[in-house]
């Protein structure tokens, strides 16, 4: 479904004041934004006191009445990163409003694929991240319903994990894709306009490779950043988001002259003229997010919850910007929006307490604050300045819709691996026959599921 947002209306989702550029994301000091914080005051404190006086250290039954949460709630995050950091500061503050609830993290790498054999064996905990890898008409088979959780206004993607009317999925955050970029290094390099049209783009990464920066950190050899451009890419240039739906209704959904194909050449040109890293099979994400604060790399391809990493590993917060990918030269500018990982509730977990957690997560944490992302509250605006800038190229927005069931087990059943393919395909001195080789893996799991 095509979603076209006005700057009034996402400005309520995506920007904070235009005066904030510049200062630090954590906070835009400027004498509007205190403004609309006294305005908005009253009914946070209002919403944030009602919730206490229904849900401290208690869980509403079906029955009306509370009961004292307790037992030990596990979370399976993939954020390493915060492992005795934030988290130990989250742990510490939920068990002060739960005494009887002893929170734990445990964080794993390369997530989806562990997660998934982890919940086929039944060895998953209380609460995990929900990706695009299991249909939802599976959820009932391992998550709890989660519309009982009474949050404090609406949500984004309220039903984007749902089945047969019952919610199993509450997003974590939110985001769109663009180019974040470090404003220095385009400085240096005499960039003095932010590209608009894919020509004006490959013009600007020649300058920047003209002064010695890569112009576009890929992480081509973590595979998993890849995946832009096998989801959004797509979406930019097809002016919709439901492209991966439609492939259930094809044997041939990667080709040369459609989304997919237009995106993969995209990077496979951008990889030829020297525009990534020189040697992509040695890429290394971390070192990554240091380049690109330094400004030894010019820019990713990513979505805004990149920024704050990029602001941890050393830039100002006024050196990082944040730009529409122009896929085209049309001129015009747009975007995908969509939810991050979503919140689920094993159903034969610790269930009330995992479900406190899930609240708390999104409504106290700061979790969404501290990736840089558009809250899944509506009506909290995001902190990040960053987004403000993003929103000034005024670009219509395409909303995330949720995935098809059959769309999604033809993949699973042909275990395509996305960025894999894509990978092979960059690489490829026939990137044809890399096309031909994932449609007949395609077109022959869609004989089994689709009759």
């Amino acid at each position: 479904m095509k979603k076209t947002i006005s700057y009034t209306m996402i400005s309520l989702l995506l920007v904070t004041s235009l005066a904030a550029c510049g200062s630090n994301n954590e906070s835009a000091n400027t004498n509007a934004n205190a403004a609309t914080d006294t305005a908005n005051a009253d009914t946070t404190n209002n919403a944030a006191a009602t919730n206490d006086a229904t849900t401290d250290n208690a869980a509403a039954t079906e029955g009306g009445d509370t009961k004292e949460l307790n037992g030990k709630v596990v979370f399976l995050t993939n954020r390493t990163d915060m492992v005795d950091k934030e988290y130990t500061d989250y742990e510490k503050r939920f068990e002060a409003k739960y005494p009887g609830v002893d929170l734990q993290f445990e964080a794993i790498t390369d997530y989806e694929k562990n997660e998934k054999i982890r919940i086929a064996s039944g060895t998953y905990p209380d609460v995990v991240l929900l990706g695009g890898l299991i249909p939802n008409s599976d959820y009932p088979k391992y998550f709890a319903p989660l519309d009982d959780i009474k949050f404090s206004g609406d949500i984004y993607f309220k039903d984007f994990k749902s089945f047969e009317g019952k919610s199993y999925g509450i997003s974590s955050g939110n985001s769109t894709v663009g180019i974040v970029y470090n404003k220095k290094a385009f400085e240096k390099a005499g960039v003095t306009a932010v590209p608009k049209t894919y020509d004006e783009f490959l013009a600007a990464c020649q300058k920047l490779k003209d002064a010695g920066i890569v112009p576009l950190a890929s992480n081509f050899k973590d595979k998993w950043p890849l995946g832009a451009w096998s989801g959004d890419v797509p979406t930019i240039i097809g002016g919709a988001a439901d492209h991966q739906n439609k492939r259930k209704d094809t044997d041939t959904p990667f080709t040369m002259d459609n989304v997919y194909g237009k995106s993969w050449i995209i990077i496979r040109e951008l990889k030829e003229k020297g525009f990534l890293e020189k040697d992509v099979n040695s890429t290394n994400w971390e070192q990554s997010k240091k380049d690109v604060a330094q400004g030894n790399f010019a820019m990713y391809l990513l979505g805004n919850w990149v920024i704050n990493q990029v602001i941890d590993a050393g830039a100002p917060a006024e050196d990082v910007g944040f730009f529409p990918f122009p896929a085209d030269n049309s001129g015009q500018a747009k975007a995908p929006l969509n939810p991050d990982w979503f919140y689920g509730v094993n159903k034969d977990g610790n269930v009330e307490a995992a479900k406190a957690f899930v609240q708390w997560m999104i409504e106290e944490s700061g979790y969404d604050e501290f990736a840089g992302f558009i809250p899944t509250l509506k009506d909290k605006q995001p902190k990040l300045a960053q987004l403000a800038e993003f929103n000034t190229y005024n670009p219509t927005y395409f909303e995330a819709v949720a995935g098809d069931d059959a769309a999604t087990q033809i993949l699973n059943k042909a275990q395509i691996d996305q960025d894999a393919v894509l990978q092979e395909f960059v690489l490829s001195k026939n990137p044809q026959a890399v096309l031909d080789k994932v449609n007949a893996e395609w077109a022959k799991a869609k004989k089994q599921i689709v009759k």
